[in-house]
């Protein structure tokens, strides 16, 4: 549901610059829960938009229908989708969010034991600035725990040891995973790693 969801949410946006409203639905998905929308092109395989709210501020059926929207409108490292390129070419995902979690730990030297990669997500916040990777993202391009690290530090706009600073927060989550195989066509859950 929440695919499909996010795939009306954006054609409606797109094609009448208007805002679903919010369906009714079942209280699973009232519930407020922290959500991210990727779009990938279908063909080649690259991503489009990418935007979310990782922390559960609004029910996650009122989260996707923004975050989609926001996707493909208002992600600043790509232009807007156009309708017709989200019709035949765009795959969209959703990643349902658990609560971040700040780590605790004894050493800042032990972090990367406690990320597990494929399981965990991960948000780096401090010094002014914050960046987020979603668990995918490090299986995806073959990341140990310590490289996962980097490079969301890099996100964030910092040196890649940033997780090693005081005033460096490190958080992690889980997600649950939704994806379109086709455009518009069928959808699976998506197991980390595959």
């Amino acid at each position: 549901m929440l695919i499909r969801l996010a795939r009306r949410a954006i054609t409606s946006y797109l094609q009448d610059r208007v805002v679903i409203e919010t369906p009714q639905t079942t209280e699973k998905l009232k519930q407020k829960s922290g959500v991210f929308v990727t779009l990938n092109k279908a063909s080649p395989r690259e991503l489009r938009g990418c935007i979310g709210f990782p922390y559960p501020e609004s029910p996650l059926v009122r989260a996707i229908i923004k975050a989609a929207i926001y996707a493909a409108t208002e992600d600043p490292r790509f232009k807007p989708v156009s309708l017709d390129e989200f019709r035949k070419n765009v795959l969209i995902e959703a990643t349902v969010l658990t609560p971040p979690k700040a780590l605790n730990f004894s050493s800042r030297t032990k972090i990367p034991d406690l990320i597990e990669v494929g399981r965990h997500g991960l948000i780096i916040q401090g010094h002014g600035t914050s960046g987020l990777l979603l668990p995918q993202v490090a299986t995806e391009w073959k990341w140990d725990s310590t490289d996962f690290l980097s490079n969301c530090c890099l996100k964030a706009g910092l040196p890649p040891d940033a997780w090693l600073l005081d005033g460096t927060e490190v958080k992690v989550f889980e997600g649950e995973i939704f994806e379109e195989i086709t455009p518009a066509g069928e959808i699976r859950k998506k197991i980390v790693g595959e």
